[in-house]
């Protein structure tokens, strides 16, 4: 269950907990994530997957969703993604 804080609000998740889980998810994927205002609540997430290959970003931006495990909207407020391939 997802931690609390004492009003009962969900508490923001942390940039190793978002990387844990995309890793998890697709596994060999390069992860990079920035906190963008330093609050713990707006994140920007590079994700590098040779999964991603042949798929349109749309497909590649769900992916990385899934891994998530249902926290975008939750624990997770925003996330700015940024899908790709690696470099051959």
């Amino acid at each position: 269950m997802a931690d609390k804080n004492s009003r009962g609000c969900l508490m923001p998740m942390n940039a190793t907990d978002i990387e844990d889980l995309i890793r998890e998810g697709l596994p060999g994927a390069e992860v990079d994530i920035r906190d963008l205002r330093g609050d713990g609540d707006h994140y920007a997430a590079h994700v590098i997957y040779s999964g991603f290959k042949g798929l349109p970003r749309v497909k590649q931006h769900q992916m990385v969703y899934e891994a998530l495990k249902g926290r975008m909207g939750g624990e997770l407020h925003a996330l700015a993604l940024q899908t790709s391939v690696p470099q051959e």
